[in-house]
C-alpha cells in the first residue's frame, strides 16, 4: 500500500469512527430512555401486594360476584379454572373459552377468524384477542363494548357463532353436575345462588390471574440491564415513532382508539368490522405479541414485521425503513413474559339430570 493510500484508508476510519460515534451519542442513555418509556404513559405489570390491590379493584370496580366476600380465593380461582377449560358450557359440548383462547397458544387460537358453533367463523370475521393479561384492558371485546371481563365472559358463551348456549342451559348443565355444586358451595358459601352473572364472574375471576412479567416490566422497575442496547434502542424508536400514543398503560394497549387515522388499512374490506359507533377499535395488547399472530382485528397479517409497517402507515404517517422496523421488533421480544403454570383441570362428571349436547 503506498502512501496516498494508506493516508486515504485512515481518513475512511477517521471518519467511520466519528460517524459511529456521533450516532451512538445521539441515542438517550439507559436513564433516559426509561423515562421517555414513563413519560410517555408505559407501565409495568403489577406484582405482589400491589397486583392483588390491582385485582381486588377491578372486582369492586366492576360488581364481579357481588355480595359475596373474600373474593379472588384459592377456591373461587381453582374453579373458575374449570369453567373455562369446559366445553360442556357451549350447547354442542364442544367449545370452551380455551378453545378459541388457547393458554397453551399464548391466550389465542393462530387463526384469522375465530371458529365456533357448527365450526363456522365469526360473521365478523373477528380475530380472537389473547386472554392473557386481559385484567390490564380499559375495556373488552374489539367493539369494547364491555367494561369488564365478568360482563364479557357471558357473551361468547350465548352467541350463536360461538358456544350458542343460553343462560338458563348453562345454569341447567352446571346445577346438574353434584361436584360442581359443591365447588360453588366451597368457594361461596353454602347458601351460595348458583346463576349464569355467577358462573361468567367465576370465569373472570381466574382471568384476572392470567398475567405474564416480562423482562420489560424488570426494566421499567429500574433493572436497566434487563434489556439488551438493542431492545433499548427499539423502544426509543417505538416512542419516538408515536407507536406508544395508542400502545400505552400496562397492557401497551387495551383502550379504545382511532384506527387508520393517516390511511386506510389495506384489509378493511375483509369482514364488516368497523369500530364502535364512533368508529374506534380497542388498541390489542402487544404483550406476548410475538406468539400471537395472526394480527389486527381480523388476522390478515402473519408477520409482525408487515404489521408494523402498516401500522406506520396508517396511525402515524410514517414510512417506517427496515431498521426501525427490526429495532421495533427487538423491543417486541422483551415483551415475551413467563407464561401462566397451567395444568388442565379434569372435570367433574355428569348426571342423569344435566342437559344433553345439541348441535
Amino acid at each position: 500500500m503506498n502512501k496516498k493510500s494508506f493516508s486515504l484508508g485512515m481518513a475512511i476510519a477517521s471518519v467511520a469512527t466519528i460517524a459511529i460515534a456521533f450516532a451512538a451519542s445521539t441515542l438517550p442513555s439507559d436513564k433516559e430512555i426509561l423515562q421517555k418509556a414513563k413519560d410517555s404513559g408505559l407501565q409495568a405489570i403489577p406484582t405482589g401486594k400491589e397486583l392483588a390491590s390491582y385485582q381486588q379493584k377491578k372486582i369492586r370496580e366492576t360488581g364481579m360476584a357481588k355480595g359475596y366476600s373474600p373474593l379472588l380465593t384459592k377456591e373461587q380461582i381453582e374453579l373458575g379454572k374449570k369453567l373455562y377449560f369446559d366445553p360442556r358450557l357451549s350447547s354442542s359440548n364442544l367449545i370452551s373459552c380455551n378453545t378459541c383462547h388457547n393458554l397453551a397458544l399464548a391466550g389465542t387460537d393462530v387463526v384469522p377468524a375465530a371458529i365456533g358453533h357448527k365450526w363456522s367463523a365469526n360473521p365478523h370475521h373477528l380475530n380472537s384477542p389473547t386472554t392473557l393479561n386481559s385484567a390490564f384492558n380499559d375495556v373488552q371485546f374489539w367493539d369494547g363494548r364491555s367494561s369488564h371481563l365478568g360482563d364479557q365472559a357471558q357473551g361468547p358463551i350465548q352467541n350463536p357463532a360461538e358456544m350458542d348456549a343460553k343462560p338458563d342451559l348453562v345454569v341447567q348443565k352446571i346445577t346438574s353436575i353434584p361436584e360442581y355444586v359443591s365447588e360453588f358451595k366451597n368457594a361461596y358459601g353454602k347458601n351460595v345462588k348458583i346463576d349464569f352473572k355467577l358462573i361468567a364472574d367465576t370465569i373472570a375471576l381466574y382471568e384476572l390471574t392470567l398475567v405474564t412479567p416480562s423482562r420489560f416490566d424488570s426494566f421499567m422497575n429500574g433493572n436497566l440491564s434487563a434489556l439488551s442496547a438493542k431492545e433499548k434502542e427499539g423502544l426509543n424508536t417505538f416512542i419516538e415513532k408515536g407507536c406508544s400514543g395508542c400502545h400505552t398503560g400496562i397492557n401497551l394497549g387495551g383502550s379504545m382508539q382511532s384506527f387508520g387515522i393517516t390511511g386506510e388499512y389495506k384489509f378493511l374490506n375483509v369482514g364488516d368490522f368497523r369500530g364502535d359507533k364512533d368508529g374506534l377499535v380497542k388498541t390489542p395488547t402487544l404483550r406476548n405479541i410475538m406468539q400471537t399472530a395472526p394480527y389486527f382485528h381480523n388476522g390478515q397479517f402473519w408477520d409482525v414485521k408487515d404489521a408494523i409497517r402498516e401500522m406506520g402507515k396508517i396511525q402515524v404517517g410514517a414510512e417506517l425503513n427496515d431498521k426501525e422496523i427490526e429495532s421495533i421488533v427487538a423491543f417486541f421480544k422483551s415483551l415475551d413474559g413467563k407464561m401462566p403454570q397451567v395444568s388442565y383441570p379434569v372435570l367433574p362428571s355428569v348426571s342423569s339430570k344435566t342437559a344433553k349436547p345439541s348441535f
